[in-house]
């Protein structure tokens, strides 16, 4: 249950762009609105980049009846303005309705599976995308190895993607793993977090292992705390209901934050390779302390939106939302300190927030370090006091880029100082256009290359990180504070960092 080994796939994309194998990308909730919203108009983006193979296929599976032609009108209308790279991709499109666990589906996959290899030169390369609703995961994974579709033919792939979230807690993520793993090798498991696929995060291995200037002061002599910021000026919207079965802690913190945390925290890896960036991602995680029940009272603060104003717009509490109890105790917002117990980072605070309905969206990393341990300046023209501290921050979204803030002095008589910024930004910087998040995933997973995925022990060891605070959730023991919505939340959240002389932002 192995795919056909790939080379260096990092080295591979320093010499030129990556193009797919011949493969039938077999989508299994093709008629659902991740579909529509993120997979079919990525794929029409490296069709336009002459990135697929021409003997690419696609193949939609889902419990909507509908004919091949039905789906091909399907994907012709979820993206607007398709050429004719993508109206040809397209044209070839094939469609199996039926139930997820029913063998008669997988009995006409297969049928159709076996004709593209005859006809259409998909040579026996399946990739199997799960873009249906969790509950449904370990029961597809099943059916397809009962078919024996898991196991590739002889130089061939078959590999399976799987959408967040991975599991509800630390338990079901186990359980999961092994339904999957039954059928499935690790090696043919790429667990998709489209944060991952942000260029910004890609960036920080070039940032921190490319450049000689930042990675011998990437260490708790020089850096004083790190905070991330995940910050949505939306509500919930239209999925009251969903956001009732995951809060922010399992929709964000667990995952995205986790993943760009691990990047952050990581050890230079001792090779390019997949394995060598997620075996220092799985060490990284593992070096984090798990807060005990204590430190979670004194270290989380969680909370809740209540109506309020968002860009000149009024707008309803969470417990008016559609799909929401009238006692909800589901957090919109979480703040926490971490603590690492390494080498590298003992002693170094991580602040971590993240909430919907807060004044601005963006995703940050902020790395503030040290102040200066003297200061020449004490008069009280130079005003030094007021001097904030040197800090970098890596924009994710939506600006992408980096700004490095340090101190200057104001031009003029006087010795005046103030904090400026030198900033990079990627729209700015470079001609090319960013690849989207999916579609830069997407072909990840179609030439075997792992590095932006999540390995099997890296969601085990995040799930046990966020397990007691889970649990103190649960319990209710962590009080849900409330804020109004367009505010940055709870002011328990301001006190977290205040308490060792800290704020939020870049200083």
């Amino acid at each position: 249950m192995t795919s056909a080994p790939v080379s260096n796939p990092l080295a591979a994309g320093l010499e030129g762009e990556r193009h797919s194998p011949p493969l039938a990308l077999v989508i299994f909730g093709a008629s659902g609105d991740l579909t529509a919203r993120k997979i079919l108009p990525a794929l029409e983006r490296l069709s336009r980049r002459r990135a697929l193979d021409p003997n690419v296929t696609i193949v939609g599976v889902a419990r909507t009846h509908m004919s091949d032609e039905e789906f091909r009108k399907l994907a012709l209308d979820a993206v607007d303005g398709a050429g004719p790279r993508w109206r040809e991709l397209v044209s070839k499109a094939r469609y199996v309705s039926g139930e997820y666990g029913h063998p008669d589906t997988f009995d006409k996959l297969k049928q159709v599976l076996d004709d593209l290899d005859s006809n259409a030169g998909t040579g026996g390369n399946r990739l199997f995308y799960l873009a249906t609703i969790p509950e449904v995961f370990s029961t597809v994974a099943e059916t397809l190895g009962n078919h024996g579709l898991a196991e590739p033919k002889s130089g061939s792939f078959a590999r399976l993607v799987v959408e967040k979230p991975f599991g509800r807690d630390l338990q079901s993520a186990q359980e999961l793993d092994r339904a999957i793993h039954k059928y499935f090798g690790e090696s043919q498991v790429y667990r998709i977090d489209h944060y991952m696929g942000k260029e910004t995060v890609q960036n920080l291995l070039a940032l921190r292992f490319a450049n000689a200037i930042f990675e011998p002061i990437w260490n708790r002599h020089y850096v004083d705390n790190i905070q991330v910021t995940v910050a949505e000026s939306i509500g919930v919207e239209h999925r009251g209901g969903f956001y009732e079965t995951a809060g922010a802690l399992r929709d964000i913190v667990q995952n995205h934050v986790m993943q760009v945390l691990a990047l952050i925290l990581m050890e230079p890896p001792s090779t390019v390779e997949a394995e060598g960036i997620r075996d220092e991602k799985v060490k990284a995680l593992r070096s984090m302390e798990i807060p005990t029940r204590q430190e979670v009272l004194e270290r989380v603060v969680r909370g809740q939106y209540d109506a309020g104003w968002v860009a000149g717009n009024q707008v309803a509490g969470y417990r008016d939302e559609d799909g929401v109890a009238a006692d909800s105790q589901t957090e919109t917002f979480v703040a926490m300190r971490l603590a690492v117990d390494n080498w590298r980072w003992a002693g170094v605070p991580v602040f971590v927030r993240t909430g919907k309905y807060l004044p601005a969206r963006f995703t940050e990393v902020v790395l503030q370090f040290q102040k200066v341990p003297h200061l020449p300046f004490l008069g009280k023209e130079s005003r030094a006091s007021q001097m904030g501290t040197n800090a970098l921050v890596l924009r994710i979204q939506p600006d992408d880029g980096i700004t490095l803030r340090f101190t200057a002095k104001v031009p003029g008589q006087a010795f005046r100082l103030r904090t400026v910024s030198m900033d990079f930004s990627y729209g700015g910087a470079f001609l090319e256009e960013t690849p989207e998040a999916y579609e830069r995933l997407l072909l990840d997973a179609m030439v075997g290359d792992a590095t932006l995925f999540i390995r099997s022990d890296e969601v085990v060891q995040a799930w046990k990180v966020m397990e007691p605070v889970m649990a103190a959730f649960a319990e209710g023991a962590v009080p849900l504070s409330r804020y109004k919505a367009g505010s940055w939340g709870p002011q328990e959240s301001d006190r977290l960092p205040a308490r060792s002389g800290r704020s939020w932002g870049a200083g």
